[in-house]
């Protein structure tokens, strides 16, 4: 509870470092917030070249929305994943971009890493409103759908928290952390059902049955990544317009919380030296 008051207390510091890194990621550049949209559209247009119309991958229309258009589709699970890539990358190295300001002044470090969840979400939240115009422009009914997507988008964001703060900590004790996390993102983002449908994923398990004996299958493993939970979440409500299925939902919910509540309590235990470590 004490330390809860201490990060309370510093709420304002932690809402300008937010507008701090928000106004300054633009600065100066003509077209603006627009700039947030660049990455994902030109990610989009290539993985839809590929995986479209050269491998020919077919994801199924939305149920009910009937929705069979590619580009949307992929965008329901890329636009999470940058959001939560971009958090764990920023976050994990915020401690030590702003090494100066924690050697010489005291204030609740946490306010770091957060401060980067906040700013990256703000350009999320703007390229999640621009993919639910484009959704209603294609004929989906995602209005009913809106509370519950933004509920999931906080579940993220805390789940992403959580990895940041822990990573963060890693980071400033052990400076190979970002290497080795960036490769992993790499790789976890091809273990995520985001530029092919997971059903690619059961016609294999289905063929290969279960592992050394046992009822485990290859798609039972690959459903443990919390990614492929919250990305079919986010595509249940964004492109199928349905309430997402409750295991789904429940283990998103799960994740987020333990992954939140552990990168706390990691962050708050190795707070105090963080600054000797610099």
């Amino acid at each position: 509870m004490r330390y809860l008051n201490e990060v309370l207390a510093s709420r304002e510091l932690l809402a300008n470092l937010t507008l701090r890194e928000i106004r300054g990621q633009y600065k100066r550049t003509i077209f603006g917030q627009l700039w947030s949209l660049v990455n994902p559209l030109a990610s989009m247009l290539v993985y839809t070249l590929v995986f479209a119309f050269i491998l020919r991958v077919t994801p199924p229309p939305g149920d009910p929305s009937g929705l069979n258009i590619f580009p949307v589709w992929l965008l329901c699970g890329l636009l999470p994943w940058a959001f939560f890539a971009n958090v764990v990358q920023q976050g994990m190295g915020s401690i030590l971009a702003n090494a100066g300001l924690v050697q010489k002044v005291y204030f609740s470090r946490i306010v770091l890493p957060l401060s980067k969840v906040g700013s990256v979400g703000y350009n999320w939240l703007f390229e999640m409103g621009v993919l639910v115009v484009v959704i209603v422009i294609c004929g989906g009914f995602v209005w009913p759908f809106l509370p519950l997507v933004v509920v999931t988008m906080v579940l993220l964001a805390m789940f992403a928290a959580g990895l940041a703060l822990m990573l963060a900590v890693a980071n400033v004790h052990f400076r190979d952390t970002q290497y080795f996390v960036s490769i992993i993102l790499q790789i976890w983002m091809y273990l995520t059902p985001i530029i092919y449908p997971i059903s690619l994923v059961e016609v294999q398990s289905a063929k290969v049955g279960g592992l050394f004996g046992t009822d485990i299958t290859v798609l039972d493993i690959y459903r443990a990544n919390p990614l492929e939970r919250f990305v079919a979440v986010f595509r249940q409500l964004l492109y199928d317009n349905r309430w997402p299925n409750p295991d789904d939902f429940l283990l998103c919910v799960i994740w987020a919380l333990v992954a939140l509540v552990i990168g706390v309590l990691v962050f708050r235990r190795s707070e105090k030296g963080l600054a000797e470590a610099l």
